[in-house]
């Protein structure tokens, strides 16, 4: 019988390596980006093509390579990091495995161009699919250039399942942030197809996370620092009112590597407690230094996640330098004189076309009646009832029922009955009438959904009289990879009624919006329906506008737990039966519950029985 158990071919051994190390672009950005680091190098220009599937290349002014070395760095499990297994107790530096390189060469065609400081020439080396494909000498400036060509050349499945080139930059731009805030003295520049999206200078810690996430940021962080014989903490957490509804700027470093841990997330957040919303993430940069011997950060491919020796003393000392850290924000408002004293608002563009603003002004309004009411955010339509069709035979109001007495409270349900109602609000939730045929009981969150969603897909680019024009139009700054999202979304945007306009580099101006939400936070608004839009399942939907109409009407909807008045209740019912699919929300989800008069009877008759 023949031996079954043989050697895998050094081939086939990198591409299971690279299964593990290399999973998309970004992936191969950031081994590069750490290598390059660890080569001592102070200016470093990141350049892809396509979102990294035609090129990746790393230019940088570090250490550079001797001619064997640069040979010998595509070997798999060649490092300069360790000698010993001694030395995985001490590691400092990013890489230290040996498996990068020769990962990313055996599913690309790789290049690099590297020369000391102290040689006269350079060398040249080409692989492909692991095989050596060039070695020569070649003049070249001092430092590395290594050009990462048509990733997953010879691995088609691999290449077919990436994601779109929107969410792959996507992920290029989180692992690029990651080493640039844990290397502000670094300087970066990082070009996607020739265009610059980066340009960030050697500065402070402070100054990278404000050239990074905008200008923002520099009203919104609070400074942290704690030092102790097992953890030294420094960095910077949001302030508490700038707490948004996504989770975006939460990074953690330990021993200047990116990292993530969720008990340690959750120290943060249990500070947070009872300051923010519920829903509602906190922004922070944690930087902390430990001895490496109490940690593990070769537990994962990735390296991004770290063991912890002691997590239960550093969880507690997390937590109280947090809470420090609020209580001295709390008592003593400081003045920051780091931070660049420039507009955050620029001024419109020359070409831009000035609209008149608009007033509505209410015909019945009354200042001098006992009680007012607020304006209601759903407009009544009188011909609502006019394009009903099949509920037209179920939905047909009918006048307050004569009642024996008529008391102001009921005490048994525990209602105030109005004179001429016949429509009510349960728990701020569910909007409960009646009518010739029986009782509907509506969930008013997913009904004012229906109602905005078939408004919104009528809308067309060329017919915009379902906008409003701002008074003052509304300034909102995203962080860039929001940015480049909105830009691709923007048309489709403008479509439902949104007027944009890009006004630098990450910030927009929005002059009109779709009517019915003018009281929204459109900063909030954006951040949230760009974040949706980011997430996988989204990206496959063909229809972007349906994709898109689906989420603004979400979150413009009203939401459980509002309360609502009677004409806004009756407005909504009125306008939920004009829809063409009054029934069910947009998400699938059903919108109300009738019950006949007869089924009532029924149900009571057994009750008694």
């Amino acid at each position: 019988m023949t031996d079954l158990i043989r050697l895998l071919p050094e081939s086939v051994a990198n591409q299971i390596a690279a299964g593990e190390v290399v999973q998309r672009p970004a992936s191969a950005v950031k081994e590069l980006l750490e290598n390059t680091i660890d080569a001592g190098a102070t200016d470093i220009k990141l350049i892809i093509k396509e979102s990294g599937k035609a090129l990746i290349q790393i230019i940088d002014n570090g250490c550079g390579m001797s001619e064997r070395d640069a040979r010998m760095c595509f070997e798999r499990h060649a490092t300069s990091k360790i000698q010993s297994a001694e030395d995985l107790t001490s590691i400092r530096t990013l890489g230290f495995r040996g498996e990068a390189l020769a990962s990313i060469a055996s599913v690309a065609q790789v290049e690099v161009r590297t020369r000391r400081l102290e040689d006269e020439i350079g060398t040249c080396v080409r692989v492909e699919g692991t095989e050596l494909k060039e070695q020569s000498p070649v003049n070249c400036l001092h430092g590395t250039s290594i050009s990462v060509k048509n990733l997953f050349f010879n691995v088609p499945a691999r290449r077919n399942f990436l994601k779109s080139n929107t969410l792959e930059l996507k992920y290029i731009i989180e692992e690029f942030f990651r080493v640039a805030l844990v290397n502000p003295g670094i300087a970066f520049q990082f070009y996607n197809h020739d265009k610059i999206l980066f340009q960030l200078s050697a500065s402070s810690l402070k100054q990278r996370i404000i050239n990074l996430f905008g200008t923002s940021f520099s009203r919104r962080l609070i400074p942290v620092e704690q030092q102790s014989a097992l953890i030294n903490i420094g960095g910077f957490i949001g302030k508490p009112e700038f707490a948004k509804k996504t989770r975006g700027e939460q990074y953690f470093f330990t021993n200047g590597r990116f990292m993530k841990n969720y008990s340690l997330h959750h120290a943060v957040e249990s500070a947070f407690r009872e300051l923010i919303p519920k829903d509602f993430f906190p922004t922070y940069f944690i930087y902390m230094e430990v001895d490496p011997k109490t940690i593990d950060v070769n537990i994962h491919p990735t390296k991004t996640e770290i063991n912890f020796l002691d997590v239960k003393s550093i969880y507690a000392i997390l937590h109280a330098a947090i809470k420090q850290a609020i209580g001295k924000f709390n008592l003593s408002p400081s003045l920051d004189f780091e931070v660049e004293q420039s507009f955050d608002i620029p001024p419109p563009s020359p070409d831009r076309d000035i609209k008149q603003p608009t007033i509505t002004i209410n015909p019945d309004y009354n200042p001098f009646e006992k009680q007012i009411r607020p304006q209601t955010q759903i407009p009544f339509q009188s011909d609502s009832f006019e394009n009903r069709s099949s509920w037209k035979k179920f939905y047909e109001p009918i006048n307050q029922p004569e009642l024996d007495s008529k008391p102001e409270k009921n005490e048994t349900l525990n209602l105030t009955l109005e004179e001429n109602s016949h429509i009510f609000q349960v728990q701020n939730t569910y909007i409960v009438t009646h009518s010739k045929r029986g009782v509907l009981i509506i969930d008013q969150q997913n009904a004012h959904e229906r109602v905005l969603y078939e408004k919104l897909m009528e809308k067309r680019s060329d017919h915009p009289s379902g906008s409003q024009t701002q008074l003052i139009p509304h300034t909102i700054n995203l962080t860039p990879e929001d940015t480049e999202l909105l830009k691709e979304w923007r048309s489709y945007f403008e479509e439902l009624g949104f007027d944009i306009t890009n006004l630098s580099k990450n910030s927009f101006i929005i002059y009109s919006i779709p009517a019915g939400i003018a009281n929204q936070n459109l900063t909030g608004l954006f951040e949230e329906v760009l974040e949706q839009i980011k997430s996988p399942g989204n990206q496959y939907k063909q229809d972007r506008k349906q994709n898109l109409t689906k989420i603004v009407s979400k979150r413009m909807g009203i939401k459980r737990g509002q309360k609502m008045h009677p004409e806004e209740m009756n407005s909504l019912v009125a306008q939920l039966f004009a829809c063409k699919i009054p029934d069910i929300s947009p998400d699938g989800k059903p919108i109300f519950i009738s019950l006949s008069y007869e089924e009532l009877l029924r149900k009571f008759k057994t009750n008694l029985e």
